[in-house]
């Protein structure tokens, strides 16, 4: 009987699972065989994989194996898999049902999470629910104290803050030397009651997340034992699951884990099921971070990048041919799969994130850096509103794409099909109801014509020529691959590396078929496709290490003195990590092991997992990082280490070997096929087939070509030449051709529409990067408080990354004042010239929002020319005034407020003028005879830092910009500016032109909404629609004078406000540019509160007035109910420390949806900081962060609710809150009823209660506490039981008509939800929340 000799590698993913299977020749080496089946095809076989096995068993050993009987293993040595289960029971929910356990107060922190929306311009705040369903809250508390010695959280007498507020309860101490005080201890009786209600429930997995346990987890041991004596079967502690600071993720982790482990395990003992005897083969699973572990030690949280890990250690182990540079060797991989593509990259070492989020949930585990985005094979296609676009819904393996023969969708691979790079005769027969037919290249074709002709008909009314069906599909495969594009210029050039530098390493399914035209497009000159690029994921999954990992929390600075102990507990570390795979069977000497630190500098937020050769020095490896990815260090600034983290590796494979080609292979085989094939570069042309295995080493294969395997296809690209290596692996080099730029059109093309604005959005998002990775402050690097855009030449928007929504209409108003200025104005005799930078902040002359916010702008010059302009706008932590942080709440002039700038040359002949912008910054302290208690500003060094950070940004810009001009030319470029600008305006005029038809408005009409700040003063506003060109005038006459206060707001807020409501308004996707205002005409009369006196205070105008003008725009086109109209701006500290954070509250609902609890809406979008991080910085308790039910207002669709948020003080401090809807409650809409307003009180220590009211400023004692309870959001529609007093029946009929004719539009379903993990995405998804 033949020894067991078979291993088996397996990649389950969402459309296909692959096989791969090693078993010896009988020569000495290995014979391998792949398989590749669709994952879900339930009227066939129940489970993919040990389908896979079962017919690779049949193959290889000649017997029958029927479905129906268990499988006989006897031949099998190990089976590693990675698997989709944790994955899509997170995007489905299906995983199990579960409970948490949390901190009394803390029930709802989970599902408020950061605070922020996903997508901004969405009424509809659409956000995964929570895994749990049910909540039990603990009452237990361990509270920080403050230290003995002077600091920025004890203060300067800590002391005696502390005997005269003495903390009662048992003093304990952490393994990071970190003291706490419990003050309150689990109650076990009360505890086991509320989990006996849970059980009760049928529920028996928990998770457990109590607030500073990954500092002192003995009360979460206490649950977690508790709960399982009393039959809870899965119980994941947070402090066990991952052991780092920061509640939320921690309990996110938690969470996932106890909804997944469970869902895991039973697939496992189901796969199991499936066999005679598992007892003697290896089985192991593949884990986010790259690495295998046993079943035992396999848990849901560590699952959710199994199949893509696989394909990250696949192309970072073979991407490799005879006289390659290992050492320089840079590669990016690139997955193209049936549903979404993976890009990552390898340089010698895994790169891994330790956070990401999927499916709305947060998951902080070590994983491998793959940035997903929604574009595979599987992409649906559509033409909407004159532009291509691809996905992000997914056709999936079910029903697929249309050639599937399932009744699918139009997608990527029916392009692929029509354009003649997939040829379906040598593509796996696998379809139909027999699974026997081939892929249906005829009913591609007709669903491509179907597109082409909405295309056609579209383009009659421009005069455009008709397009053929393939240019339709090129034009699909272009858009697509530019949005493939983006994200890897992303993932290099935002950490500072050259993407033409790397080799594309290209495998999945379909990413043969693209990567010539994706290298070319990123200056890539070398493309390596291993020979099973198909299945990479599954090779991978076959090489991996197995891994085991231990971590633990620390908190003190790296220095020679701390090192020693550092050191001790690094070898704890690693004999624990060590002893896991000793007990797989390993020996100790085979081991290697990893050493990291993850350190940050005393500050700061943003930590670097450093790893340190050994001999090496943590805090030089550090600082290089550092440098590398944000472009400086900080000098004089501690580092503090946040966590111990040990990696042990168990090598199980050997790699494979890289031998040389012949010189002379002989002859190329003959082709198998002629076909067409249709290219971007010369169209359809004749086009040879070849067979991979037909081809010997060393064979060079000229462009176009088509080189096809069994599992895979690979389009070798006109004046691309494939070389076939000693491995049998594919080795591409790409040239990029002259285009003739005489060839290049400036009408209006759909396809070029498509990709410019894919261009100039890069643009804007990639100056972004830079501003993010340059600058110093908190604001600016991590809260991500700025905006960065591309500008016309006469400033008009052009795009704007989707950072702040109260900059979007100003940044356009600052550049035309600085071209006014230096065209017409004050500047005209100077001029702007090459070299110049401008800056400006002054909010009611020069397009600013308020004075924190500082615009710096560039001029981008062409032969001479201004031809563009590119802006940052980013928020400063001070620019001086009468309060640190330059945000007083009871300021009554601009001047208290801080530094006003009109216009300035930041960079003037190329120089920085750092004299000249210290003095502007420093002249308020001139006031201070005046002005009692003024400065200038209190963080020069970081204005100065921050300033220079946004010059580099907008540089990046223009390098951008130049390149592009250089690639379609000046007035290519411009004229799809103007394209662009054009499509956003028509979709305005069309929302305008619908709206006049559904509320049955006269040909040219008016309705009006007013809406009052919490003063009185009103805000009116009118708008008149003309139907017949589709514009409108937006009238705010009526509305009250300039307050003696701050909530008057420039008009530069008003226009971000009136902007943002119309992109939120339009029903399908579309570039936000100054476009979408081209119909409106805005009418704002002098000296009201929009429109203040030059010297007159704003700083509230633009975080509360912008949310009331977003109120009363959407209540005149009856939109969306209001949402809590506040940003509830709360700040407290002292000389040593400033805090401020923004609170979120109720959305509005709308016509066909509920308003989201517990979001920021509208005009802001930031994040709030973790529990754990705010107590462990700041003098301060947090002791309930949570939904304020009942707050939201009734309606047929329910207003979200407010939050509750109480905070106590260990020390005595100054705080301060700017808030509005503490008087005016925000309205429902058509017969919705308002919600509750807001609430502001102060909690003495003796008991008393007071009602600080919106605006003030006080001074609280150590055990004051202050609880700030936000307004909900208004209801839609009268309740269905009881009909609000003012619901007649023409709101009645409003309501139905808005259900019926705009839900359906507004909902945006995607059918396939797109993993949010890696730096990319997780800069993309901070900058969308910032």
């Amino acid at each position: 009987m033949p020894d067991r000799d078979l291993r088996f590698s397996i990649d389950r993913g969402g459309t296909f699972t692959d096989v791969f299977v090693e078993a010896p020749d009988g020569k000495g080496g290995s014979k391998q065989t792949a398989l590749k089946l669709l994952s879900v095809d339930p009227d066939n076989y129940p489970d993919a994989p040990r389908e896979g096995i079962r017919r690779i068993l049949e193959q290889l050993t000649g017997k029958k194996h029927p479905r129906n009987e268990k499988l006989d293993t006897s031949r099998i040595s190990s089976i590693r898999m990675g698997t989709t289960v944790a994955t899509n029971a997170l995007l489905e929910r299906k995983g199990e049902r579960s409970a948490l356990v949390t901190t009394k107060g803390f029930k709802d922190l989970l599902y408020i999470g950061n605070q922020a929306r996903p997508r901004i311009f969405d009424l509809e705040i659409k956000l995964q629910d929570v895994l749990y369903e049910t909540v039990v809250e603990v009452d237990e508390q361990i509270v920080l104290p403050l230290g003995d010695e002077p600091s920025k959280r004890s203060g300067k007498n800590p002391k005696q803050d502390s005997q005269d507020y003495p903390i009662k309860g048992k003093r304990i101490t952490s393994q990071t030397g970190e003291v706490g005080i419990v003050r309150h201890s689990p109650d076990m009786d009360s505890l086991r009651k509320a989990l006996q209600g849970v059980l009760d429930k049928g529920i028996t997995s928990l998770a457990v997340c109590l607030k500073h346990s990954f500092l002192f987890p003995e009360h979460e041991q206490q649950v977690g034992c508790l709960a399982s004596t009393m039959g809870f079967t899965q119980v994941s502690l947070s402090s066990h699951v991952m052991p780092m600071v920061k509640m939320v993720p921690r309990g996110y982790t938690a969470a996932a884990d106890a909804y997944l482990t469970p869902h895991i395990m039973r697939y496992i003992e189901t796969f199991q099921s499936g066999f005679s005897d598992l007892k003697e083969v290896q089985l192991s699973f593949m884990q986010s971070d790259g690495g295998l572990a046993p079943t035992n030690r396999f848990s849901g949280h560590r699952a959710v990048l199994s199949g893509p890990a696989g394909g990250y250690v696949g192309y970072a182990l073979t991407t490799k041919w005879h006289g390659y540079n290992a050492d320089k060797l840079q590669l990016i991989g690139f997955d193209m799969g049936g549903t979404s593509t993976d890009v990552s990259r390898y340089a010698g070492n895994y790169e891994h994130v330790f956070e990401s989020s999927l499916a709305g949930v947060t998951i902080q585990a070590p994983q491998l850096d793959i940035n997903t985005v929604a574009a595979g094979g599987g992409s649906r296609l559509f033409f909407r509103a004159g532009i291509f676009q691809v996905g992000p819904e997914s056709a999936g393996a079910h029903p697929g794409p249309v050639c599937y023969r399932k009744q699918g969708y139009p997608a990527i691979t029916d392009a692929n099909l029509v354009l003649g790079r997939i040829l379906p005769e040598f593509f796996p027969s696998i379809f139909g109801e027999d699974e026997k037919q081939p892929l249906d290249a005829a009913a591609s074709k007709e669903a491509l014509k179907k597109i082409t002709d909405q295309v056609n008909e579209q383009g009659k009314a421009s005069g455009q020529p008709d397009k053929s069906v393939e240019e339709v599909a090129m034009g699909f495969i272009k858009v697509a691959n530019e949005t493939m594009c983006r994200p890897i210029r992303a993932l290099t050039q935002m950490k500072g590396y050259d993407v033409a530098a790397h080799t594309l390493a290209c495998f999945g399914g379909a990413g043969g078929q693209h990567a010539c035209a994706i290298a070319r497009a990123l200056g890539m000159r070398t493309i390596f496709i291993h020979r099973y690029s198909g299945i990479l994921s599954a090779v991978g999954i076959g090489l991996a290490d197995v891994v085991a990992e231990e971590q633990a929390p620390a908190a003190e600075a790296l220095d020679d003195a701390s090192l020693e102990g550092l050191n001790k507990r690094l070898n704890a570390l690693e004999s624990a990590a060590k002893e896991k795979l000793v007990e797989q069977g390993f020996n100790k000497d085979e081991l290697n092991t990893e050493r990291f630190l993850n350190l940050r500098y005393d500050g700061t937020d943003v930590p670097v997992m450093t790893l340190c050769t050994e001999g090496g020095d943590y805090a030089q490896a550090f600082e290089e990082t550092y440098k590398r990815e944000f472009g400086f260090v900080l000098e004089q600034r501690s580092i503090i280490v946040d966590d111990l983290r040990v990696r042990a590796t168990g090598k199980a494979v050997p790699l494979p070997e890289v031998g040389e080609a012949p010189k002379d292979p002989g002859q190329l085989p003959k082709p198998d096929k002629h076909t067409k094939a249709y290219f971007e570069i010369g169209g359809l042309q004749d086009t040879p087939a070849y067979l991979l295995k037909n081809f010997k080493p060393g064979h060079r294969i000229a462009g176009p070509a088509i080189l096809i395997d069994e599992i895979s296809t690979i389009v070798v690209e006109p004046q691309c030449t494939a070389e076939v290596t000693a491995n049998m692996d594919i080795k591409l080099d790409v040239q990029r051709p002259a285009t003739s730029k005489e060839d290049l059109l400036t009408e209006c093309d759909p396809v070029q529409l498509a990709i410019f604005s894919h261009r100039f959005m890069g643009i804007a998002e990639q100056m972004g990067r830079t501003l993010q990775r340059t600058s110093i402050s908190v604001n600016i690097k991590e809260r991500l408080d700025f905006s960065c855009a591309l500008f016309g030449p006469d400033g008009a928007l052009v795009a704007n990354a989707p950072h702040l929504p109260v900059h979007l209409g100003a940044m356009s108003e600052a550049n035309r004042f600085q071209l006014w200025y230096y065209t017409e104005g004050p500047g005209k005799k100077e001029g702007i010239q090459e070299g110049d930078v401008l800056v400006s902040n002054h909010p009611q002359q020069a397009g600013g929002s308020h004075l924190p916010d500082i615009t710096v702008i560039t001029p981008v010059f062409n032969q001479g020319k201004i031809v563009f302009f590119v802006a940052s706008r980013g928020h400063h932590q001070d620019v001086g005034g009468i309060t640190p942080g330059s945000m007083p709440p009871m300021s009554h002039t601009l001047a208290e407020e801080g530094a006003a700038i009109l216009s300035f040359k930041l960079v003037k002949g190329g120089k920085f003028q750092e004299e000249g912008i210290t003095q502007l910054l420093m002249a308020p302290a001139d006031l201070k005879n005046e002005i009692p208690g003024i400065s200038g500003t209190r963080a020069l060094n970081d204005n100065l830092s921050d300033m220079k950070a946004q010059v580099a940004s907008n540089f990046k810009g223009i390098g951008l910009v130049t390149a592009l001009i250089q690639e379609y030319t000046l007035e290519v470029v411009q004229a799809y500016m103007h394209h662009i600008q054009a499509n956003a305006e028509q979709a305005v005029r069309e929302l305008l032109r619908d709206f006049s038809k559904s509320q049955n408005l006269r040909e040219v009409d008016t309705v009006s909404a007013e809406e009052h700040m919490d003063d009185g003063t009103p805000i009116h506003l009118a708008v008149t629609i003309d139907r017949r060109d589709g514009s409108a005038l937006l009238d705010f006459e009526g509305t009250g004078p300039e307050v003696f206060g701050n909530t008057n707001a420039p008009p530069a807020v008003t226009y971000s406000a009136i902007i943002y409501s119309l992109r939120c308004m339009v029903p399908q996707e579309i570039p936000l540019n100054q476009g979408c205002l081209a119909p409106i005409t805005v009418r704002i009369p002098p000296q009201c509160l929009l429109s203040p006196f030059t010297e007159a205070a704003v700083v509230g105008g633009n975080v509360l007035t912008s949310q009331r003008v977003t109120d009363v725009v959407l209540k005149c086109f009856k939109a969306a109910a209001a949402s809590q109209g506040c940003m509830n701006n709360f700040t407290f500290g002292d000389d040593n420390i400033t805090y401020y954070e923004t609170i979120a509250g109720g959305a509005g609902a709308g016509p066909g949806w509920q308003g989201r609890s517990g979001v920021h809406t509208h005009m802001t979008n930031t994040r709030i900081t973790d529990p754990e991080i705010l107590e462990r910085r700041y003098p301060v308790v947090l002791h309930d962060f949570s939904l304020r039910q009942g707050s939201g207002g009734a309606g047929k669709f329910k207003g979200g609710d407010g939050v509750i948020r109480e905070m106590e003080y260990l020390r005595p401090l100054t705080c301060s809150i700017l808030s509005e809807r503490r008087t005016f409650r925000p309205y429902g809409l058509l017969g919705g009823h308002p919600a509750l307003p807001g609430l502001n009180l102060l909690l003495h220590s003796d008991g008393r209660k007071v009602n600080m009211g919106g605006k003030t400023t006080v001074q609280v004692k150590a055990g004051d506490r202050i609880q700030i309870c936000t307004p909900g959001g208004g209801g839609f529609g009268a309740p269905e039981e009881g009909a609000a007093a003012d619901y007649i029946e023409g709101d009645k009929k409003g309501l139905e008509r808005a259900v019926a004719d705009r839900a359906a539009r507004w909902v945006k379903e995607h059918s396939a939800p797109v993993a949010t993990g890696g730096s990319v995405a997780r800069y993309t998804s901070a900058s969308e929340q910032a």
